[in-house]
């Protein structure tokens, strides 16, 4: 049994917002990342994986339970960590950490010790004065401080700099070997590439792509980057009527997408042509996502 699972969940909130028949499932020990740009359905379904919102059709189950109808137990023990930071005013960090280890019924306090450490965070200051990078902070602690065994993060490293952008992924590393199950939705393909096992594209609310983060890494559909030393090589290998997902005329540069089946088709035609250089372009997440976005504006907060 998945300890996520996202059953044909449906939420349409009209003129073409919210989700739309997505499914999707988490299994134990695993990281699936969620990778779309803002506005593209990622908090819609997280907030219904939490019980926050009732679906208009479809069900989402954590270890088995609705989430809707089993919300407050799935909120205390799942490590959830939101998108936007609503801390509460007039407390500092130590207060609020306080108030979140009571209500969580915790024992002990040496694990969140250990993430205050890990995670360079002093909290006895108030909330109203931290940073955004320091309410970032001490989110992710207070998400984690229960060792929980499922994590669901919403736009995690949001606000932090990219030291601590390193020292989040490599805690995320380190929690996967510990067996748990991770949700990471982000429009960030270095920390979604970095971390996770399976990633599920999806845009205007609907899933687009679900697939295994190594079959990119094995795909054998590769692009190579040419530029011609003269306009006479140039337009001799535009004569020859290759594919180019890039075409420079004035610098006389393209881009080729090859097979490997063509690769020597590749070499035997443009080995007679003079270059100034001939080199493959490493295929990665963000060009596979890129080709379900080339044609949308939405994209332009991803990077």
């Amino acid at each position: 049994m998945p300890e996520i699972k996202v059953d044909h969940l449906t939420k349409d909130y009209g003129v073409g917002r919210g989700v739309f028949d997505v499914s999707f499932e988490v299994g134990q020990g695993e990281c699936f990342g969620y990778l779309g740009p803002n506005g593209a359905g990622k908090t819609t379904t997280i907030r219904h994986i939490m019980g926050f919102s009732k679906p208009g059709s479809g069900a989402c189950l954590v270890t088995g339970l609705d989430s809707r109808k089993n919300a407050a137990v799935i909120q205390r023990s799942v490590g959830y960590l939101p998108g936007e930071i609503a801390l509460p005013a007039g407390l500092t960090g130590t207060e609020f950490l306080d108030m979140m280890a009571k209500l969580r019924g915790m024992k002990s306090h040496a694990y969140l010790n250990m993430l205050l450490d890990r995670f360079e965070l002093d909290p006895n200051i108030g909330t109203k004065k931290m940073s955004l990078g320091v309410k970032r902070k001490l989110a992710i602690v207070a998400a984690f401080m229960h060792d929980p065994a499922i994590l669901v993060l919403d736009e995690p490293t949001s606000g932090l700099d990219p030291v601590m952008q390193e020292i989040f992924v490599n805690y995320i590393l380190a929690e996967k070997k510990r067996g748990k199950t991770i949700l990471l939705s982000s429009h960030i393909f270095s920390e979604v590439d970095a971390t996770c096992d399976r990633i599920a594209i999806i845009k205007d609310g609907s899933i687009v792509s679900q697939f295994e983060a190594d079959e990119l890494k094995k795909k054998s559909d590769k692009v190579y980057q040419i530029e011609f030393a003269t306009d006479e090589a140039y337009a001799d290998f535009m004569r020859l009527g290759w594919e180019l997902s890039m075409n420079r005329p004035e610098q006389r540069k393209v881009k080729v997408p090859v097979n490997d089946a063509e690769i020597n088709r590749l070499i035997r035609d443009t080995a007679p042509l003079p270059m100034h250089y001939i080199k493959e372009i490493k295929f990665t997440l963000e060009d596979y996502f890129m080709k379900f976005y080339r044609e949308d504006k939405s994209f332009e907060g991803v990077k």
